[in-house]
């Protein structure tokens, strides 16, 4: 029987450790690497590549183990969180020198994919939200917090569906972490999990917590919430303190540059809830996810990662607030006036880092001496720009208070710093007369025992004495015998040899104290000194951050202007009205992505007597992308930019609603059908008559006559009981009916150009209705083989000469789905051709052709498909 292996204390301590951190992959630090023992080494030499060894048995079994070292942790810690783990780290939290036995340790952090604080592993452009949700009856708390930056957010939303509610506004936020707590997320565990599964996001519950209110008054320092507008929103509040308590748990120790929370009033920003956010790509396509194709894409010109940051925040939520928008807008306009100024602004912008992270590692205690230079050329860059801009209100700083941090960094930084703040080459020469000492005794040494052996010399008259040095006794003095007599008597007897006698003196000591200790010394001191030099930039953290918004409202401000002259924008009218006049209007996505094409121009006039659009044309002639463009500037203009039209006035829009396009809800297991009729549900249960409506082939996911009559239905209805301005797209040409039937209906079409040999789509819209779909046309553009076409057309134009049988047989009067009902009467019936069952079941197969999703193999096997119902 083999002998059990006694567990060692440092695995004693390791499993002690880890027991309180179950939930986290522990990077337990040993010396100069970070180990990782049991399943967590599996992991992590799974993930990220490392190799996978044994240390010594414990109880009979290999214990497996990984390492990475800590210089280079961030990296892997980094992709583990990438991946969706958490990671405890475990430090030494005493000397090893010093310690007697096994050397102390505790877990300093934790990461998560919320709670990244080193920046060089996150998207500059993009903000890394943690967000807590609590929910309760009707009401939800939602709270973000970028640890990297300070800002933290909340808001409370409320009514019916609440859930859904809440998605919209998480969509928006975009975050790389929810928390939620135990009580909501079992409630809504099955929604939170689909959208974490489409957005990739880590969702996970928590205990809830208690004297909510109090939590955020201590750490805040505040007697009452009232000052940042949370007297009464008991959700906001719950949501608020489960994010910081996660979030301190997490860190535990070191500050946050959380200063201050901020409550966001809905009742300020346009609503797009999660479908329409989607649809309209406001910040990344939806096909690669990228920003490319987007509207943020289109107007991002910023030159600084804050500017991008802050304008993502613009477009994922317009403005409300005439007068709001329109102090936008007049600081474009004023840099669209000044081109130089604007011009050199934007040069120096270039010179700006991010001071908004800059500022939160400094209060996190992860900066480096690259940092406070990064700062420093910040500074002087702002400084220029205030010079630039001549005391113009459009930006204002603290100059003195700058100058301060400014002279501060220029005094004691290094420039050439380098990214390790406890190997020292940080400080300046003359800023610490310590430092200066140490730094002469380090590199001057071999001059300075010169010196003494030359004094030496000279005091005793022993002309071959020598200063050496070894490894055992370190600096002493070599007198031969025939010398001793003159050694003086502060010469302390080291070492006896056959020709010679070692000493030493007290200067020596104190020397070889000096020089073997200085480079070590030199980096602890280094090292104070910059934690004292970042302590007084932290003073002015809260100028800094200021300073940070400041200069991200600029470099929007500029970007945008920037962005009008290039595309040969126009400044959008806001007005309290209803109407929406816009002319010339083009996609600002397409239009930018069209090369060497002419966009083709289309405006809207949408008022009071005339509000719902009725829009008929075959599928592919550009239904859709006006419907969108639309929408977009819309949005464009209520976040202060201007539009890409030959004018535009707009009446604030309060929310805007779109339901386009059709696809299964693969992971609800929700049909086409269904997920059309939940979106057309959501918008008329939320829809206002200040609202913005497209509605895009709806009722196209059921058959024809069950898709006509929904249609006509909900168009009807939003006509008569809600009165947004509407656009409502279809290729059902028998809707234009609807026209003669409601007031303010009006019938619009995408003209089409027919010849003998093809159909061309001009997307150009006009007054009127169409009375052909164009089905086959769209077909044949997208690739489907000859032969079906030809069958098609054959039996396309069997059904046409049905119809008019049928109409010239009952002499003129119009078919309608909208008036009674026809009847025909049997000897009628009877003169027209019954078509063949055969033939139903062609023209069956051929209407149940997806041609949107259609590959030339499936084609083919359609075709033969076909082919055999004719036999």
């Amino acid at each position: 029987m083999k002998e059990k292996t006694k567990e060692t204390p440092l695995m004693k301590q390791y499993k002690e450790i880890k027991a309180e951190n179950q939930e986290s992959i522990l990077f337990f630090r040993l010396g100069d690497f970070y180990e990782m023992f049991f399943e967590d080494a599996v992991i992590a030499s799974k993930e990220l590549g490392i190799t996978l060894t044994s240390r010594n048995k414990e109880k009979g079994q290999e214990v497996p183990l990984a390492g990475v070292p800590y210089h280079s942790a961030a990296t892997y810690i980094s992709k583990l969180v990438q991946k969706g783990y958490r990671v405890a780290i475990c430090e030494q939290t005493e000397d090893p020198k010093a310690s007697k036995g096994i050397v102390k340790r505790e877990v300093v952090k934790v990461v998560t994919p919320g709670t990244v604080i080193d920046t060089d592993y996150l998207d500059e452009k993009s903000n890394n939200y943690l967000l807590g949700l609590h929910i309760k009856d009707d009401v939800a708390g939602i709270s973000y917090v970028d640890i990297t930056t300070g800002e933290f957010k909340t808001t409370q939303v409320e009514g019916d569906n609440i859930i859904s509610r809440v998605l919209n506004e998480v969509h928006k936020v975009s975050p790389n972490e929810i928390i939620v707590e135990e009580k909501t997320y079992d409630r809504y565990k099955e929604e939170l999990s689909n959208y974490g599964s489409l957005g990739e996001v880590n969702i996970h519950p928590l205990p809830g917590i208690r004297g909510s209110e109090n939590i955020l008054k201590t750490y805040f320092g505040v007697l009452s919430l009232e000052s940042y507008g949370l007297h009464d929103k008991e959700m906001s509040i719950r949501s608020s303190a489960l994010t910081l308590e996660y979030v301190l748990e997490l860190q535990k120790y070191g500050d946050l540059p959380i200063n201050k929370i901020s409550y966001v009033s809905r009742d300020e920003y346009m609503e797009m809830n999660l479908t329409t956010q989607r649809n309209l790509e406001l910040v990344q396509n939806q096909r690669e996810k990228s920003v490319l194709g987007s509207l943020l894409w289109v107007l991002d010109s910023c030159k600084t990662s804050m500017g991008t940051r802050l304008l993502k925040n613009f477009i994922k939520n317009p403005l409300l607030d005439i007068e709001k928008i329109k102090k936008r807008q007049e600081d474009i306009e004023f840099f669209i006036d000044e081109v130089i100024v604007r011009e050199e602004v934007r040069e120096l912008l270039k010179e700006v880092y991010d001071i908004e992270r800059l500022i939160g590692k400094v209060i996190l205690g992860t900066e480096n001496g690259r940092d406070l230079i990064s700062l420093k050329k910040s500074i002087r860059s702002t400084l220029e720009i205030l010079r630039t801009l001549g005391g113009r209100k459009i930006f204002e700083a603290p100059v003195e208070k700058l100058i301060e941090v400014y002279n501060l960094i220029e005094r004691s930084i290094l420039e050439e710093a380098p990214f390790s703040i406890r190997e020292g080459n940080i400080i300046k020469r003359g800023y610490n007369t310590e430092l200066d000492e140490l730094h002469t005794i380090s590199k001057s040494g071999k001059d300075y025992i010169l010196d003494i052996e030359s004094r030496e010399k000279q005091a005793t008259g022993i002309k071959n004495l020598k200063v050496k040095y070894n490894k055992v006794f370190g600096y002493f003095i070599e007198v031969t015998k025939a010398n001793v007599p003159l050694v003086p008597e502060t010469y302390i007897r080291k070492q006896t040899l056959t020709n010679s006698e070692r000493y030493i003196t007290e200067e020596l000591k104190e020397y070889e104290s000096k020089v073997l200790n200085a480079k070590e010394k030199i980096e602890a001191l280094e090292y104070q000194l910059f934690k004292e030099i970042s302590g007084q930039i932290k003073q002015e953290k809260n100028m800094l951050q200021t300073l940070a918004l400041n200069i991200a409202y600029l470099d929007v401000s500029t970007s945008l202007a920037d962005v009008a002259i290039r595309n040969n924008y126009v400044k959008p009218e806001l007005t309290e009205g209803y109407a929406l006049e816009i002319e010339e209007g083009r996609h600002p996505i397409v239009e930018k992505l069209l090369k060497g094409e002419e966009f083709v121009r289309n405006g809207v006039s949408l008022d009071s007597e005339k509000n719902m659009l009725i829009l008929t044309g075959p599928n592919m002639a550009g239904k859709s992308t006006y419907m969108k463009q639309l929408a977009l500037i819309i949005v464009m203009a209520q976040i202060g930019s201007y539009v890409p039209a030959s004018a535009a006035t707009i009446g604030v829009v309060d929310k805007i609603f779109t339901r386009v396009g059709a696809s299964d809800d693969l992971v609800s297991g929700q049909s086409t059908f269904m997920v059309e009729m939940s979106e057309v549900a959501n918008i008329v249960n939320n829809a206002t008559a200040k609202s913005f409506i497209i509605l895009d082939e709806v009722g196209r996911g059921t058959s024809t006559f069950d898709g006509i009559s929904i249609a006509s239905s909900i168009t009807t209805y939003i006509h008569d009981r809600i009165g947004a301005k509407t656009i409502f797209a279809t290729h059902y040409h028998e809707l234009t009916e609807m026209e003669k039937q409601l007031e303010r209906a009006v019938n619009y079409r995408i003209e089409v150009k027919e010849t003998s040999d093809e159909v061309v789509f001009l997307r150009e819209i006009v007054r009127g209705g169409a009375d052909k779909s164009y089905g086959i046309e769209v077909a044949r553009l997208a690739g489907l083989p000859g032969e079906i076409l030809k069958t098609s057309k054959a039996m396309l134009r069997k059904l046409e000469a049905k119809r008019a049988i049928i109409e010239e047989k009952m002499k003129g009067e119009q078919l309608s789905l909208f008036g009674g009902q026809i009847e025909v009467v049997q000897e009628e019936k009877e003169e027209v051709r019954e078509i063949l069952p055969d033939e139903e079941r062609v023209v069956e197969a051929v209407k149940g052709i997806d041609l949107n999703n259609l590959t030339p193999l499936d084609a083919l096997m359609k075709l033969n498909e076909i082919k055999n119902l004719l036999k």
